[in-house]
């Protein structure tokens, strides 16, 4: 017999413990090779623990819910197994399924581990379950009920007053520290101003099918407020500082963190380099946050860092808010949505596309006029879009 130990996987530095949420696999239930056994939980990011055998687990050391470091033991693979089992059990191992595609399975009624996984070493994507629920007349007419976080607690009953206590997870505790933290350590106030989006929209319009068709991603807007902001950082780099004691920190790099809201709670991955990135290229580490966010698919590393954040409250209708600093950071910027609003200009009242911008920032480290002039560099970057594409 040849066991192997199922062990938790190395956690970043600031990690320190994790959960176990939920095994995928029976004690006495075969896998293959890089089929995820488990999901756990940290304070960042949900992780995926892949066998890294074939074999039958054995033992089950460690249980949902409980709280794991890195390396501890949480159950135990019998590799031979699978050589002594008749080959028709190993070949009813079922492939690895990604999570969205579980569900959605789950939703459409469509039987996901008979399916031919498209995915990396076979894996079943989302893509694979809608195209067999395509095949066999199951997609629902209806629009796809919204998928609901572990912590969802139904609406009451008509005529009934029922409560429900529900533990938050890792991620939603460590956003509330991080929040309370910001809070509670740093001087923040907001200052706002409001940009005209036309110009940018115009470009747009005009390259997107071009832009799409050369470099497979398509021409969002969130590549031109990163530009924008990179701009004005380096205008005013006590914007991209950070404060460390009684000492200013100095960054002479520039890591973008994008806020994106993902069912499990708001994670903020880092576009590192943001400066040395062309437009092409933030879109697409955009996309692929965005995308791997919604899987739960993450890295620590992809989350760890930033020397300033971008929040895009307009994607969800927002039209206008404070954000809150995410530390050690010093400030970040809100986005929000851009409407047909009646402005002014040359003395005449005229409908623009506009966006109300809105800059957090430690006062202890910014001041005001600082704030104000770095806010004044993203409106004229974004008014000006020629600027960016040519950094004057």
């Amino acid at each position: 017999m040849s066991i192997i130990e199922i062990k938790v996987p190395q956690l970043s530095e600031s990690v320190t413990e994790a959960t176990l949420l939920t095994w995928h696999k029976k004690e006495g239930e075969a896998v293959n090779e890089s089929e995820n056994l488990i999901d756990i939980e940290t304070d960042k990011v949900v992780l995926e623990l892949p066998a890294i055998k074939r074999g039958v687990i054995t033992k089950i050391i460690k249980h949902d819910g409980e709280k794991v470091v890195a390396g501890e033991v949480i159950g135990l693979l019998d590799t031979d197994a699978v050589s002594a089992a008749p080959k028709a059990k190993i070949e009813a191992v079922a492939p690895v399924v990604t999570p969205s595609a579980r569900k959605l399975a789950n939703a459409q009624d469509v039987d996901a581990a008979s399916l031919q996984g498209s995915g990396r070493k076979g894996a079943v994507t989302k893509e694979d379950v809608q195209a067999a629920a395509a095949k066999t007349g199951n997609v629902s007419s209806a629009e796809p009920a919204q998928e609901k976080p572990a912590a969802y607690i139904p609406p009451p009953v008509s005529g009934s007053r029922i409560e429900q206590r529900v533990p938050m997870t890792r991620i939603r505790q460590r956003i509330a520290e991080r929040l309370l933290q910001s809070q509670q350590n740093a001087a923040i106030l907001t200052t706002f101003n409001e940009v005209n989006m036309q110009a940018v929209i115009d470009l747009r319009t005009k390259y997107k099918d071009v832009f799409e068709k050369k470099h497979g991603v398509k021409l969002g807007f969130s590549s031109f407020f990163v530009k924008a902001a990179v701009q004005a950082l380096k205008k005013f780099p006590i914007v991209n500082a950070s404060v460390d004691g009684t000492d200013v920190v100095y960054h002479g790099y520039f890591d973008v963190g994008m806020a994106i809201g993902s069912e499990r709670g708001l994670v903020v991955p880092i576009i590192r380099d943001a400066d040395k990135l062309s437009i092409a290229d933030i879109e697409k580490q955009i996309a692929e946050f965005a995308a791997r966010a919604k899987e739960g698919k993450l890295t620590l590393e992809e989350l760890t860092g930033g020397t300033f954040s971008i929040t895009n409250g307009g994607v969800f209708g927002s039209m206008l808010s404070t954000p809150i600093i995410n530390p050690p950071q010093s400030a970040i910027l809100g986005i929000h949505a851009t409407k047909d609003r009646p402005v002014a200009e040359n003395g005449q009242v005229v409908i623009r596309p506009m966006n109300y911008l809105a800059l957090s920032y430690d006062h202890r480290i910014i001041d005001g006029r600082e704030a104000v002039q770095f806010l004044v560099t993203i409106k004229e970057a974004l008014e000006f879009p020629e600027r960016v594409l040519l950094d004057l």
